[in-house]
């Protein structure tokens, strides 16, 4: 099923305590009501989140839920301050005001605040001096200044200690983002850390220092760079911009400008943020295991500190209609793509319903109207829709990829056909009640998370949105009909649209500048504020440890000879039923050929297109997973239409009928997403390089049939591999509420004979590592590099220990390669670093590390990252740190649901038979610095790497690479082993 961008509800009841006063809105009565110490709050009944809305005092809005499937909380602290708001000369400001409310106040990130205060004050002062110089060498010399003075303050700074206080008390997922018309702060928190959460998060946004400022700001300039590499970012900049002409969404990017980003005012950043971040302005939300009465009383003891202060939110400029199809081209290097985009009413309008409705006809990724006719009918290479509705409008978007030979006017054109089928009124009358079923569904399945309910919270509070009326969507939509949808279409959707078309070419407005040679700030890893000090020495409650045994867990019985396991649901009426064959393309290369053939073949009774109708009915999907040792097949959606859902598909499975026209078709495609692999730098970095990297020639990656093979294939023999599949061994996992329901339609349904064994799997070597460099030339401004090298072969005695290195030294924002490599030396925005143990026994494990920055800093980048790779920093308060953060992560962790199954099979594949994870956990606790220092020196320290590179050959320099190792020039061609040319015209 689709993303969508709203909140609907499922159906669930919340008991509620007496009520003050009750406004009824349809079926959600809003209660207004107080708890034990006094505090007011709202519930909305048939809340299925049961989410509490506090107002404290100075404005500030509580949302407050409860999750008890494991000791976590998910935090976001959503502040309406985004892009929209920035000033017109100082675009990017509410991003880069994202970035430093990482970096302390006074009474954290400093060691001596009255110091480096008059430091900072001087450097504010340089930075207006050098925003108003226009002579270049002047302005060269004052950015010297600011970097001399920069460095003197960094000596009494402490770098990443917010990063690393939340990180020792077990949070994860520390981030942030900004976008239009918000800036949200997110981590997920044990339950038990709460209070120190609520004392650090309450001061950081209290106060604004703006310290380790000019580093920072070259990583978000790297972030700028990166957005100029990215082709779906260049299309949706041109979008908005012929959408929205005069309002700040299109006028205004998130990541700002090129000379606003080298141009800014540390003034106007310290204006936005006495304007904007103040209580009545923001929000706390907090979800998963809390105390509803506790929770509340912690935060207005902190946070409820903030003073209220009057915000007056700009008012933006109103658009003129769309009168004509505005047109645009984007060029770049990645695969040709069309946008068509209407510009809607906003968030909260009645035509918002109407149009995620038409949205979801169009394309719910199983039986809209794109889906079946375009994307099942192979007429494009791939297409689809989305909704995305903001505080003043909103815009309905349609995507396209072209086949071979296809042009994008011609996706165009087959696109808008869509649209004329809806007001043709042209779709089945019972779609319009199934795509709100489906809705429903995915809300059911959403809301088993966390964090899903909390992100649906800062929707609802960023857009100014009643928490009810977001909940009472779907029963809205359920009273919408076929015929005012059909003449909504007709009114609504006219030549009144823009066009993007993204073509393949080089970009224009590329901006490139000179690396401005900044001075490595210092870290002082020793250093410990008060603040931390007194964070640290807050007791938390106890959390112990669960670890799971998941023989007891896990639930065997057979079924037809056929062995099932299952895990029980205790959420939902949702169930997953999968089909494994511990045998894949390695055992069979034609395998996934087949399996994915089946998408566009029926029966002797129904057409493919039916088949999808008839599951979609079902509120069921099936789906096929192959990899190369292991193939699944599987059903999840609705219980209640297990039976029927596994009929449907064992008929499909039993009774596919090969259609030539359909496999003509297909091969087309497969040889069109060959061609559009080969311009994604992603899949040629981390597919293409990092598997010639681990096999050389011999690789999974390369080993492929060419596309003449595959026309020569017979669709006939295709179709006899997938219904010959049940006839090898496989076995059955079953997640639902009833093992017995599984059990009675895998008897009705399945039926089988006698098991074959697997046939031979192909083995493919890995070969030794080092003095290889590995290159391939791409059209982009960053360059990105990847060290790989092999190790020992998996060993579980070495899980603990890689565990914390990982923390300490290569993942997290607090780590050592990210302190060193962005935050001192600003040389990437994207650098980590890992010691990844086999996920099999007998397998070897890798150490791989990653830069991502401007060509013209990659032989600093890579120096400052070997350097690191054979030597290790040991600072006893960074590993302190991390052997902290692992112990409480672990107390807090709980497998749960499917993935009980899941990682079973997991350490079944490593050859571990029961649960070691408290094995692990008591390790941890022994653990000390030593002990990763001799891990280093065993498996890291000596490592010889392959060194992989994707970048544009003009801007890199080829003879300090040639200091790395052997270079070779990988053609793309080669590196995948596609045909050149490739035989895919159609």
């Amino acid at each position: 099923m689709k993303k969508t961008l709203f909140l609907g509800m499922v159906a669930a009841f919340v008991a509620l305590q007496s009520c003050k006063k009750t406004t009824e809105k349809q079926d959600f009565a809003v209660s207004e009501q107080m708890d034990q110490n006094g505090f007011s709050y709202t519930t909305v009944s048939n809340d299925p989140t049961g989410t509490r809305i506090y107002k404290l005092e100075n404005g500030l809005t509580v949302y407050l839920s409860q999750n008890k499937a494991e000791p976590k909380i998910q935090t976001f602290v959503p502040v309406r301050a985004g892009s929209v708001y920035d000033p017109i000369d100082n675009t990017g400001l509410a991003h880069y005001l994202e970035h430093m409310m990482f970096k302390g106040t006074s009474k954290f990130g400093t060691s001596d605040w009255k110091t480096e205060k008059v430091l900072l004050d001087s450097i504010a002062n340089l930075y207006e001096l050098h925003k108003a110089e226009n002579d270049e060498e002047k302005k060269k010399e004052i950015y010297k200044q600011i970097d001399k003075v920069s460095y003197e303050a960094s000596t009494v700074s402490i770098a990443n200690e917010y990063d690393k206080m939340v990180a020792s008390y077990g949070a994860q997922g520390t981030n942030a983002w900004t976008w239009h018309e918000e800036t949200v702060y997110t981590n997920k928190i044990p339950s038990n850390a709460l209070e120190k959460w609520l004392l650090l998060e309450s001061e950081r946004f209290g106060e604004l220092v703006l310290r380790i400022f000019h580093t920072e700001l070259e990583a978000v300039y790297e972030e700028f760079n990166r957005s100029q590499d990215n082709d779906f970012r260049r299309s949706s900049f041109a979008m908005n911009d012929a959408l929205f002409p005069k309002h700040p969404y299109g006028q205004q990017t998130t990541i700002g400008t090129s000379e606003h980003l080298k141009n800014p005012s540390m003034v106007a950043i310290r204006d936005y943020f006495n304007t904007y971040y103040v209580p009545n302005n923001m929000a706390v939300i907090l979800v998963g295991d809390l105390d509803f009465d506790n929770t509340i009383k912690m935060v207005n003891e902190t946070f409820g500190k903030m003073k209220y202060k009057e915000v007056n939110h700009p008012e933006r400029p109103t658009e003129d209609p769309l009168t004509s199809v505005v047109k645009r081209e984007v060029f770049g290097p990645e695969s040709e793509r069309i946008n068509i985009a209407f510009r809607t009413p906003a968030m909260g309008t009645e035509d918002e319903i109407k149009i995620m409705m038409i949205d979801m006809i169009l394309n719910n990724s199983t039986a809209g109207l794109m889906d079946l006719n375009l994307n099942k009918a192979q007429k494009v290479q791939q297409s689809g829709s989305y909704t995305q509705f903001l505080n003043d409008y909103g815009m309905h978007v349609f995507y396209g990829n072209p086949k071979s030979g296809q042009t994008l006017e011609e996706v165009e054109e087959l696109i808008l056909s869509q649209l004329d089928e809806i007001k043709k009124g042209n779709f089945d009358d019972w779609l319009t009640d199934a795509v709100v079923n489906d809705l429903k569904l995915k809300k059911m399945k959403d809301f088993e998370e966390a964090s899903n309910v909390a992100y649906e919270l800062v929707q609802s509070f960023v857009h100014f949105q009643d928490w009810e009326d977001r909940l009472a969507l779907l029963d809205k939509m359920k009273k919408v009909t076929k015929e005012e949808l059909v003449a909504y279409a007709n009114d609504f959707y006219k030549d009144n649209y823009v066009v993007v078309y993204k073509r393949q070419g080089e970009p224009s407005n590329v901006v490139k500048v000179e690396n401005p040679g900044i001075t490595p700030v210092e870290l002082n890893r020793d250093k410990k504020s008060d603040f931390f000090v007194q964070l640290d020495s807050i007791q938390m409650p106890n959390l112990e440890p669960v670890f799971i045994d998941y023989e007891k867990a896990i639930t065997n019985s057979e079924v037809n000879n056929v062995p099932l396991s299952y895990v029980a649901n205790e959420k939902n009426d949702l169930m997953e039923l999968n089909i494994i064959f511990d045998m894949g393309s390695e055992h069979d290369k034609k395998l996934p050929i087949a399996l994915n053939y089946l998408e566009y073949l029926g029966t002797d009774e129904l057409s493919a297109e039916e088949i999808s109708k008839e599951f979609y009915k079902l509120g069921v999907e099936y789906g096929v997973r192959t990899r190369g040792e292991q193939t699944v097949i599987y059903l999840n959606g609705l219980r209640e239409n297990l039976g029927k859902g596994l009929q449907l598909l064992e008929n499909l499975w039993t009774n596919a009928v090969p259609d030539q026209n359909a496999y003509d078709k297909y091969v087309l495609k497969i040889a069109k997403g060959r061609e559009d692999t080969k311009s994604n730098k992603g899949a040629i970095l981390w597919n293409g390089l990092f598997n010639y990297g681990q096999y050389g020639e011999d690789s999974p990656t390369r080993d492929i049939f060419t596309i003449a093979e595959l026309k020569q294939m017979n669709p006939q023999e295709l179709v006899a591999i997938i219904k010959g599949l049940k006839d090898y061994k496989h076995r059955f996992f079953y997640y639902g509420k009833d093992l017995a329901e599984a059990e009675v339609a895998i008897q009705e349904n399945h039926k089988v004979s006698e098991l074959k064994d697997y046939p031979a799997k192909k083995e493919y070597t890995k070969v030794a590592t080092g003095d290889n460099v590995f290159f391939t030339n791409y059209d982009m401004v960053q360059a990105e590099m990847v060290f790989l090298g092999k190790g020992d072969t998996f060993n579980a005695d070495q899980m603990a220990k890689a565990q914390v290195f990982n923390s300490y030294f290569g993942s997290g924002l607090s780590s050592i390669v990210f302190q060193e490599i962005r935050e001192s030396q600003s040389l990437a925005y994207s650098a980590f670093a890992a010691h990844s143990l086999a996920s099999k026994k007998g397998e070897p494990n890798y150490t791989y590390a990653y830069i991502g920055t401007q060509a013209n800093k990659l032989n600093q980048a890579v120096d400052a990252m070997l350097d690191l790779m054979t030597k290790m920093p040991e600072v006893q308060a960074n590993f302190d740190a991390a052997k902290e953060a692992t112990l409480n992560k672990m107390a807090a962790e709980r497998v749960l649901d499917k993935d009980i199954f899941w990682n079973y099979e997991s350490l079944k594949k490593r050859g571990i038979t029961e649960n070691n994870a408290k094995a692990i956990y008591n390790e941890v606790q022994q653990m000390e610095l030593e002990d990763l220092s001799t891990f280093f020196t065993d498996n890291i320290a000596k490592t010889d790497y392959n060194i992989l590179v994707v970048g544009n050959k003009k801007d890199l320099d080829v003879k300090a690479l040639e200091k790395l190792g052997k270079v070779k020039e990988l053609d793309v061609d080669y590196l995948f082993n596609f045909e050149t040319p490739p035989p895919i015209k159609n």
